[in-house]
């Protein structure tokens, strides 16, 4: 049996919570959320699971691994704790919004040993999957470009922006990490613009809701990205990968695949809501492959050093768009450096 402790019982942690669960031979445990809350009532009835402090959990020897999807703030001193205990450990990203502190918990947790997984949750999409896979096989001929657009369908609260540490390294973090997942290589020059078209009380809480980042690869080939806080049709994830004898595409996932024709013309379903439900099986794939790790000792697609590089790229991005000049990134760059 595979004993859980999840941290956090909000929207995500509920996703993980619940999928975890949902796995033949897992348990959920413990549930560790100082917030009361109907969200965290439902956890536990569903699962079984007793709430508790951070302290219950590391002092537990049965506890097998441990699940942080609790707020950003929380994150590093939880991989520490963890790590400390020798517990596996699965976290949501980011590890930190300060980076100089993903550096130093990237260490901690590297020098400990225990596994430990970061919610990069696209490299386990089927589709996104089928891209990298056509790539590395060498089946799509050699990467050139890579185009991606992110925009969410509208934007998020200002109470949200003030605690999110900006739109490069809350939303378009992803978009890094798909970007060095499928080029299977760094990048070497980071260039980003960005500003505020949509909302004016983002850029009154400091932020940016509209952005475009050209990344250059360590061998030349180029990545953009076009990352947004609005999208009129809903929530936006599209990508195309240029390759020598292949073009590949992700579109986005629609509601339902039925197509309508009358004399007005022809009418597709709108797309998915948001990545919650857009990545609702990505999702359910990560989790399988936390507990995969758990038993077997599987390499996960995302470790804790893919979240501190994609997260050096939006620290790369934000210093960019502050200076207006591209950003050349060296071994070890930091924002500290700039």
């Amino acid at each position: 049996m595979i004993r859980l402790a999840v941290f956090g019982t909000g929207r995500i942690g509920a996703v993980h919570a619940l999928n975890a669960a949902a796995i033949a031979g897992v348990e959920i445990v413990y549930l560790v959320d100082p917030i009361a809350s109907e969200a965290r009532a439902s956890i536990a009835r569903q699962t079984g699971a007793q709430v508790v402090d951070a302290a219950t959990v590391f002092a537990d020897a049965s506890i097998t691994g441990v699940i942080i999807a609790s707020s950003t703030d929380t994150h590093a001193e939880l991989l520490v704790q963890a790590a400390q205990a020798g517990k596996a450990i699965f976290c949501e990203k980011p590890v930190s919004l300060n980076f100089a502190l993903v550096e130093e918990v990237t260490r901690k947790v590297e020098q400990a040993g225990v596994p430990c997984m970061l919610g990069f949750q696209r490299r386990y999409d089927p589709n996104f999957r089928m891209v990298r896979d056509r790539i590395a096989s060498g089946e799509a001929g050699p990467l050139e470009q890579v185009v991606m657009h992110t925009r969410d369908p509208s934007p998020p609260p200002v109470s949200y922006v003030e605690r999110s540490g900006g739109m490069f390294r809350d939303q378009a973090i992803h978009d890094f990490d798909m970007a060095r997942y499928l080029l299977g290589e760094e990048i070497s020059t980071v260039y980003a613009v960005g500003g505020c078209l949509i909302d004016p009380a983002i850029g009154a809480a400091g932020d940016i809701d509209t952005a475009m980042i050209t990344l250059t690869s360590v061998s030349g080939r180029f990545v953009s990205m076009n990352n947004c806080r609005r999208a009129p049709f809903g929530y936006d994830q599209r990508l195309e990968a240029l390759c020598a004898r292949e073009v590949l595409y992700v579109e986005n996932t629609g509601v339902h695949a039925v197509r309508v024709g009358d004399a007005t013309g022809f009418r597709t379903a709108q797309p998915m809501n948001y990545f919650i439900e857009r990545f609702a099986e990505a999702y359910r794939n990560e989790m399988v492959a936390f507990i995969d790790l758990l038993r077997h000792g599987s390499t996960p697609l995302a470790g804790i050093r893919d979240g501190l590089e994609a997260q050096r790229l939006a620290e790369a991005a934000q210093v960019s768009m502050q200076t207006g000049l591209p950003v050349q990134l060296h071994d070890n760059w930091s924002p500290a450096a700039s």
